[in-house]
């Protein structure tokens, strides 16, 4: 047993990052009086909470601003008792013994210090990558959007540019026809990296609303009025500037999962970073669970992260019990 000095106190449960999949699991871990302490980084409510409008959530049939719906995930959390802190994760160690009572628990080290958890929910979500083009942060969410089925429908006939040549791109593309006008789809090289069968499909069913422009750069996002009104770009095979008239503009060139902290840890990630785990949302180390848009194999949409975060919490349950069990508390 470790002397008094070292003795510190351990949560119960530490989730990493503060949207809708953690604020949904520490509803239900605090309303069973399992103690919980969130971290986030940057914005309570993830990508939610900087949505201009949802309108695809269940429950709110005229749609909710995002930064609403975020705060009323916060204010539900804390009532049962979720404590939220300001800080971030950069390292988690498992399984370290020799300070506690009951043996084992997980390590991290945060900017606010050292903390001990008996289980950690790991959501810190994905972010959209960026084509860092002047306007594009300028206008996000007020004419810059990355998800065509949150996003898509306030562009009912209306003039739209997807920036991409990916899978994602496609798809969201062919998505947006079922609203749009009219779309540019602007790709950087001379050839797409979409899938054949995406390829084939788009340019049979969907050619008629759907201009491809290969070797096309997106140099600058353009508004008015806060609103945006065109794209300019680089036409790379005669080397002249274009533009493009559009009421808005759809970014599909990947995600970027937030898992750098957990490079060099025991978490196993698949090729592009997400977290992998089992059928229980647990990852490869024990103890250590995982719900939302970072775990490999999510939707990205805010409804099924929320549902994630729920199971999550059930599990993170029946681990707290048997951790009991073994320990005779």
């Amino acid at each position: 047993m470790a002397d008094k000095e070292s003795k510190k106190r351990v949560h119960d449960v530490v989730m990493i990052g503060a949207g809708p999949a953690a604020l949904s699991a520490a509803l239900y871990t605090t309303r069973e009086d399992i103690e919980t302490v969130l971290f986030e980084r940057g914005v309570v409510g993830g990508l939610a909470a900087i949505t201009d409008w949802i309108d695809n959530y269940p429950g709110f049939p005229e749609g909710i601003a995002g930064l609403e719906l975020a705060d009323k995930f916060r204010e539900q959390a804390e009532r049962f008792g979720a404590q939220i802190e300001l800080g971030e994760v950069t390292r988690i160690q498992a399984e370290v013994k020799g300070i506690t009572d009951d043996g084992t628990y997980k390590h991290l080290d945060t900017t606010e210090g050292e903390v001990l958890a008996r289980t950690v929910l790991i959501a810190t979500g994905s972010d959209y990558k960026k084509v860092g083009v002047p306007g594009e942060k300028e206008y996000y969410a007020h004419g810059v959007h990355y998800c065509a089925t949150c996003d898509g429908a306030f562009y009912r006939d209306k003039r739209l540019v997807v920036v991409g040549g990916g899978n994602s791109a496609v798809q969201e593309a062919m998505f947006l026809t079922k609203f749009a006008s009219h779309i540019d789809l602007l790709v950087r090289s001379g050839a797409m990296r979409a899938s054949e069968i995406l390829q084939q499909e788009l340019t049979e069913k969907h050619a008629d609303k759907i201009t491809i422009h290969f070797n096309t750069t997106t140099d600058e996002i353009v508004g008015e009025d806060g609103k945006v009104t065109k794209v300019i770009g680089t036409d790379k095979t005669i080397g002249k500037k274009v533009e493009f008239s559009t009421d808005g503009v759809f970014v599909f060139v990947g995600l970027k999962p937030n898992t750098e902290f957990l490079q060099g840890t025991a978490i196993e990630l698949d090729s592009v970073g997400l977290i992998k785990s089992n059928e229980r949302l647990e990852t490869s180390v024990p103890g250590i669970f995982v719900a939302g848009d970072v775990r490999s194999g999510a939707t990205m949409q805010i409804a099924s992260a929320a549902g994630e975060g729920a199971a999550a919490a059930l599990y993170i349950r029946e681990y707290l019990n048997e951790h009991a069990r073994k320990h005779g508390k």
